[in-house]
């Protein structure tokens, strides 16, 4: 069934979410809670704490809505709370070890091929894990998230610059902790 706030545009949605209409807000939280959720899975690497993150996340925008000025687009606003959030959980708890982030479930291929192709998705989780936490936000948002530079800027608080810098450095140790599997 559709809901009349589905047909609103999404700056009409955060005026009314900013006038504390909060169907106005889930209606925007929906539009953008798969592309939020994927965000937080890549940074946090489990996915549990991957949802915890995601619903504090639109808990924060939800109580900060009256503070969004609509200087960036609604969405950049809330990859950045998001990505927040997920940087603050993770300062706060353990190191997970390496072997423990989850592989990707096996596609259907030959036995030798899938044995080949898991273990080397198993590297690269590991790769990505491994990174620094300021690397491998920007890394995500970048290659994964289709983000452009201006917009990880905006998200993280760092500048153009500091984004390219992070990113080169880590695809650079992403290259290296795979080499053996080109």
């Amino acid at each position: 069934m559709l809901d009349e706030l589905d047909v609103l545009d999404e700056q009409t949605l955060v005026v009314r979410a900013q006038e504390g209409d909060a169907r106005a807000f889930e209606t925007l939280a929906r539009r953008h809670q798969d592309a939020l959720y994927r965000l937080a899975v890549r940074v946090m690497g489990d996915p549990a704490e991957a949802e915890d993150a995601l619903q504090e996340a639109l808990l924060d925008a939800w109580r900060r809505i009256g503070r969004f000025r609509g200087e960036s687009a609604f969405s950049t606003w809330m990859y950045r709370i998001v990505t927040n959030r997920c940087l603050g959980m993770l300062r706060k708890r353990r190191p997970i070890p390496v072997e423990e982030v989850e592989a990707p479930a096996p596609a259907h291929d030959s036995p030798e091929r899938a044995a080949e192709r898991d273990a080397g998705m198993a590297a690269l989780h590991r790769a990505i894990a491994a990174l620094p936490d300021d690397l491998r936000v920007c890394w995500v948002l970048r290659e994964m998230e289709g983000q452009g530079y201006t917009e990880i800027a905006e998200i993280t608080g760092a500048t153009e610059d500091a984004v390219r810098g992070r990113i080169h450095r880590a695809r650079t140790k992403l290259a290296g902790a795979m080499r053996s599997w080109r």
